[in-house]
């Protein structure tokens, strides 16, 4: 078994179950692996550590072509993006007027 731990409520779960509480109040899953190990999600997207180099760690990604993958950064700019463009009020043409 792999160890998992979960950050939850302040505290600690580790075990099997712990992966229950992912979610429920924003709680964060800590898993650790080395070079080379990988980290599955729901069958269909598998995360591997491909490198570390100092304070690095590169990471494979294979998900299918639907899933959108962005680093955090560029995750934020598109919400924000998206979030001006549904504040913005809709342009009134002069022929439509």
């Amino acid at each position: 078994m792999v160890g998992v731990g979960v950050l939850y409520g302040g505290s600690l779960c580790v075990g099997p179950h712990a992966g229950h509480f992912f979610g429920e109040t924003g709680s964060m899953l800590v898993l650790s692996r080395k070079k080379n190990e990988s980290i599955v999600i729901d069958e269909n997207i598998v995360i591997t550590v491909v490198e570390v180099r100092g304070d690095k760690v590169r990471l494979g990604i294979q998900a299918p072509r639907e899933v959108p993958i962005h680093r955090s950064e560029i995750h934020d700019a598109i919400m924000s993006e998206q979030q001006a463009l549904k504040e913005e009020p809709p342009a009134v043409h002069p022929a439509e007027a």
